[in-house]
């Protein structure tokens, strides 16, 4: 009996020592194991913006665009690519023949639609109313003349010198004389008829608006300057031949420009009129210039291989130094926020819509939910969840994931 208690003890023994051992393996392996190394940020507060860059074209505010009036040869041209010019100053002659043959048979053609409307409005043409006047004459002594014939056989008839069908002869021939002389009287006085008026008037008017034309050609065959500004395009040399409507130069105020902007169609829902813009051209690094929208796009439109929607940019310190027809880039600031509580966006993490970070507490992770704003490239605005002064971790340094309750190092 007191052998079976000294075995019964000495099992119980080994199986303590075994609990201990284990249990000292386990705490040994807690406080050896190795901690994640970590990178953290703290919570603080920023002026927090957000930024929308694509791609621009400048262009002056008001272009002027001189074509050739016609197809002709330039004579003289009085100005060079880039130079500031006076409103009204000459800049270009071309030869003017063709403009003046055209002008010439225009002129023509207005003198013969006013001897026609001249004709139409005094029914007809001087020869035609003096032979009209004499057919009147005319069948007005043959009218005098069957009225005398059937008076005087109307008498003899009476003493039955003349017969009856006599009279009738000469009833007749008064009936067709006095028929004759009624529409040569119509035929003199209302030869044309109201609609064969009308368009006499309208053919005259063509014919005028043609003589315009002509003049003012002939007059854009001397190109003057419309207003002050700079030629920034000079398409065509002295002794040149140029096509009717060829592009001879554009001219323009280059201190009055403007930015045409294109933005990606998602982004056009956060543009807003008044909107502030960066400018920046890579001929001038280092440079930038300030503007603002003045138009939100109005349609989606096809650009290369994007939908884009065009943005009118105001520029508000223009300097002379921005080129017409450049491509630039443009950053709006679509908004911005003073004194706002931000993480950097790599400590930011989402898992079925919702949003969470890891926040550092006690040497360990603590996964926390948060609710935050509109980020931005860099920085996420937090709206609950976490303090001023608290610390998340952005990542870690050996690769692996961020993990709740993970004991860790913070490496800097």
């Amino acid at each position: 009996m007191a052998e079976e208690r000294t075995q019964s003890g000495r099992l119980w023994l080994w199986v303590g020592a075994a609990i201990l051992l284990i249990l000292v393996f386990f705490a040994a392996r807690f406080l050896l194991r190795e901690r994640l190394p970590v990178r953290e940020a703290q919570v603080s507060r920023a002026e927090l913006i957000n930024t929308v860059p694509t791609n621009g074209r400048v262009e002056p505010e008001v272009n002027y665009q001189i074509n050739s009036p016609v197809a002709t040869t330039v004579k003289a041209v009085y100005v060079q690519q880039g130079d500031q010019v006076p409103a009204g100053k000459l800049l270009m002659v071309l030869d003017d023949l063709p403009a003046r043959a055209r002008m010439a048979t225009a002129e023509s053609g207005v003198k013969a639609a006013e001897a026609a409307l001249e004709a139409a409005t005094h029914n007809g043409t001087q020869q035609e109313r003096q032979m009209a006047a004499s057919d009147t004459a005319r069948a007005q002594l043959d009218r005098d003349q069957a009225s005398h014939d059937l008076d005087a056989l109307t008498k003899l008839k009476q003493t039955g010198a003349a017969s009856a069908s006599e009279v009738a002869a000469a009833q007749e021939r008064l009936d067709t004389a006095e028929a004759t002389l009624h529409a040569s009287g119509q035929n003199a006085n209302s030869r044309y008829s109201p609609a064969e008026v009308a368009r006499a008037q309208a053919a005259l008017a063509d014919a005028q608006a043609s003589l315009a034309a002509a003049r003012q050609v002939v007059a854009q065959t001397s190109i003057r300057a419309p207003v002050a500004g700079t030629v920034y395009v000079l398409n065509a040399g002295a002794t040149e031949f140029v096509e009717e409507g060829k592009l001879l130069l554009e001219l323009a105020d280059l201190h009055h420009q403007r930015v045409r902007a294109y933005f990606d169609e998602p982004e056009i829902g956060q543009l807003a009129v008044g909107q502030k813009i960066q400018i920046k051209w890579d001929a001038k690094p280092g440079l930038s210039w300030q503007g603002h929208i003045v138009r939100i796009p109005s349609t989606v439109i096809t650009y290369g291989t994007r939908n884009v929607g065009e943005v009118l940019v105001q520029i508000d310190d223009v300097d002379g130094q921005l080129l017409p027809d450049t491509n630039v880039t443009v950053t709006v600031t679509t908004s911005s926020q003073s004194n706002a509580l931000s993480i950097p966006r790599e400590a930011l993490h989402s898992e079925n819509g919702k949003s969470y970070v890891y926040k550092v507490v006690d040497e360990q992770l603590v996964r926390t939910p948060v609710t935050i704003g509109t980020p931005n490239l860099t920085q996420a605005p937090i709206l609950s969840g976490l303090k001023e002064g608290d610390w998340v971790a952005t990542g870690t340094t050996n690769g692996l994931p961020l993990q709740e309750g993970i004991p860790i190092t913070v490496k800097k």
